[in-house]
C-alpha cells in the first residue's frame, strides 16, 4: 500500500490500539446505563435489557375463609363440664346442637344413654350432642358417663340446675333440639329410635 507522503509510524497509531480504545468506550458507555450486567459481557454472553417494571405478585390461590356464622340467642352460654373444662355454646353457632337433660338416678336416662353412645361420636361434627347432667351429685354423674362410655362428647355439670331452669327443663330425661337457625324444634322425650332419626334427618339437612 502506498504511504502518504509525511507518514509516520508515530503519527499513526496501530489498528489494534484503536480498536481496543473502542471497545473500552463502548463498555464504559453501557456501564451507565445499567443494562449490560458486568459478569455477562466477560462470559461473552448477549446483554439482557434490564426490566423497568417489577414483576407483580401472584395473585392467592387460597379460597375466602367462610365467615363466621351469626350466633342466636339461644346458644349464648357457657357451663363447666364434668371433667372441669369451660363450654361454650356460641362455637355449635351454624350447626343444628342436640342438648340431652338427664340425671345419673334416671332409669330412662340409662336406656338412652346406649343410643346416645353411639350415635355421638359419628355425627360430632354435623349435629352435636351435648349432655346436662343435673339432680344428682358429682360423683354419681362422672360415674354415670364412665359407666355408658360418654365421655366422647361435653358432659355439662349443672348440678345448681342453671341450664335446666334457662330452657325450662323440669323433668328429665329431655331432649331439646335447637336447628342451625337457633330454632327448638324438639322438646321433650324421645326414645333411642327416634333420636337416631332425628339426629340422621338433621345431619342430612
Amino acid at each position: 500500500m502506498r504511504k502518504p507522503i509525511g507518514w509516520t509510524a508515530a503519527a499513526y497509531p496501530p489498528r489494534a490500539a484503536i480498536v481496543g480504545a473502542l471497545v473500552a468506550a463502548l463498555l464504559a458507555t453501557a456501564s451507565c446505563t445499567g443494562t449490560v450486567p458486568p459478569d455477562a459481557t466477560a462470559a461473552g454472553t448477549p446483554p439482557t435489557p434490564a426490566s423497568s417494571a417489577a414483576t407483580p405478585a401472584a395473585p392467592a390461590t387460597g379460597a375466602p375463609s367462610a365467615a363466621p356464622a351469626p350466633v342466636p340467642d339461644i346458644l349464648r352460654f357457657t357451663g363447666t363440664t364434668l371433667t372441669g373444662s369451660v363450654f361454650d355454646a356460641t362455637r355449635l353457632a351454624g350447626r343444628p346442637v342436640v342438648l340431652w337433660f338427664w340425671a345419673p338416678w334416671c332409669a330412662t336416662c340409662a336406656s338412652q344413654a346406649w343410643t346416645v353412645a353411639e350415635i355421638a361420636p359419628r355425627y360430632r361434627d354435623t349435629v352435636p350432642i351435648v349432655g346436662v347432667a343435673g339432680l344428682g351429685e358429682q360423683r354419681d354423674m362422672k360415674n354415670f358417663v364412665t359407666e355408658f362410655d360418654l365421655g366422647d362428647m361435653p358432659q355439662i355439670d349443672d348440678r345448681k340446675g342453671v341450664l335446666w331452669k334457662r330452657f325450662a327443663v323440669t323433668e328429665q330425661s329431655i331432649f331439646l333440639i335447637i336447628d342451625r337457625d337457633g330454632t327448638v324444634v324438639h322438646q321433650g322425650f324421645l326414645d333411642g329410635e327416634a333420636l337416631s332419626a332425628r339426629v340422621a334427618a338433621l345431619a342430612g339437612a
